[in-house]
């Protein structure tokens, strides 16, 4: 069978004899394998090839794309490129692709079990998350996924780069809930580059925490200190800081951050930092999904708005270099601006003995509702709880939470020992001295 990675050149060829000034070649192929869980038993387990290629080329500053699945359609695509390209308006905005250049060493990106694992081996693993959730008596899943796989990407371009990357992923998520009344659910989620997750702890905490949330009381409409949870505080922080320094936002005027760089934005204890070269990150890569080498950016220093993020068409704008922060959803698009591994960094104390009076949240719905320029937020707070006197008290039936996230960052004042990865943000529990809490 033709292997796509030998038409990749191909591609490039083609693109660059139909009249193209640059040509961007997207590679990828790998395999997938995943399985849904309907209630305590798995409903579907498939495995997936993957193996496409996208062709993002230049005419006189206008961009085109074209991207196929099939090797014998390359040189189609590669024209057909070349051509969307011609249709569209010269854009004067436009520099270069990336060039070549020396990319850093990465590691923990790849684990070979995975690369090798077979799908009874995925079905095992999937039965001690199902069995985990069922561990803890009056509880029972109601739903849960597990997912892995490998993929190797080619970038190349007429700039001379050439860069071949492999890695791996698995993931985990289930949901419980409560078999006896009043119900109460509680989910759980982790994924890793290496296959070192605890399925069986993962079904046991959703279920553990759904069961610590039943016979929850009301709590008062007030201002008091919140503790957001990892995975609370990283939803929120994706749907608004994340597109707040996306730098294509900025210079388009949809980021309040606009003309704030170099001035206090958050508590001056702390940083956050995107690093595309952390050590088994779910966003490490040698480079970023054009070829940019990947880099560790400060975006907050001590509390000081330090640098937006870029990919290589919002740093020509600026005529500066691109931070690496090009990511793609797939082989069929063309890159955007994207976080890597956005790391939370503040003094850590014991944030739960501290509180007097407050709630802690476990997860929050509805943060993609948050307004993305002004960051305002209201959104409803799951699994929460009371803190009474540096102790987590009653579980809370029902809650809102509202703020706007960069008076949040300001009003941070310490933060948990629980890191953790969710997704691409990596944080502790976070400590926010006043935040509005909204009760029955």
């Amino acid at each position: 069978m033709t292997d796509i990675f030998d038409n990749a050149y191909k591609a490039l060829e083609f693109a660059e004899k139909e009249g193209a000034d640059e040509v961007e070649v997207y590679c990828v192929k790998g395999r997938s394998i995943s399985i849904d869980i309907h209630r305590d038993v798995i409903d579907l387990a498939k495995e997936s090839l993957i193996s496409g290629i996208g062709i993002r080329v230049i005419v006189k500053g206008a961009v085109g794309f074209s991207s196929t699945n099939d090797v014998f359609r390359i040189k189609e695509a590669s024209i057909l490129a070349v051509k969307s390209a011609r249709v569209r308006g010269s854009d004067p905005e436009w520099s270069r692709l990336p060039g070549n250049k020396k990319q850093p060493a990465v590691k923990g990106i790849f684990d070979k079990k995975i690369a090798d694992i077979g799908i009874g081996s995925c079905i095992d693993y999937t039965c001690e998350l199902i069995n985990g959730a069922k561990s803890i008596p009056t509880i029972f899943p109601t739903s849960g996924h597990f997912a892995c796989g490998n993929s190797t990407k080619l970038i190349l371009n007429s700039n001379g780069i050439e860069i071949e990357e492999e890695d791996t992923i698995v993931s985990a998520s289930i949901d419980a809930i409560t078999e006896d009344a009043p119900l109460s659910t509680a989910s759980e989620f982790d994924m890793s580059r290496k296959l070192d997750m605890d399925f069986y702890r993962l079904g046991e905490k959703a279920s553990s925490l759904a069961l610590r949330s039943q016979h929850g009381i009301s709590t008062q409409t007030r201002d008091c200190t919140v503790l957001l949870e990892p995975m609370a505080i990283a939803d929120l922080l994706e749907n608004t800081v994340v597109t707040s320094v996306n730098a294509d936002n900025v210079q388009k005027g949809r980021s309040s951050l606009k003309n704030k760089m170099g001035t206090s934005i958050a508590s001056d204890q702390l940083s956050i930092i995107d690093d595309g070269i952390l050590t088994g990150g779910l966003g490490t890569s040698t480079c970023d999904e054009e070829g940019t080498p990947s880099k560790r950016t400060p975006i907050i220093k001590d509390g000081i708005l330090s640098s937006y993020i870029y990919d290589c068409y919002a740093a020509g704008k600026e005529k500066r270099e691109s931070t690496g922060n090009a990511v793609r959803s797939s082989y069929t698009s063309t890159p955007s601006i994207g976080i890597r591994n956005m790391i939370i960094q503040h003094p850590s104390s014991d944030i739960i003995g501290e509180t007097k009076d407050g709630v802690i949240v476990n997860t929050v719905i509805g943060a993609h509702t948050a307004n993305p320029i002004s960051g305002d937020f209201s959104v409803e707070a799951r699994n929460s709880f009371e803190i009474k006197n540096g102790q987590i008290a009653s579980p809370i039936t029902s809650m809102m939470i509202s703020g706007n996230i960069f008076e949040v960052l300001k009003n941070i004042d310490g933060i948990g020992k629980d890191v953790r990865k969710v997704g691409n943000v990596i944080t502790p529990t976070i400590k926010v001295a006043q935040m509005k809490v909204i009760g029955n």
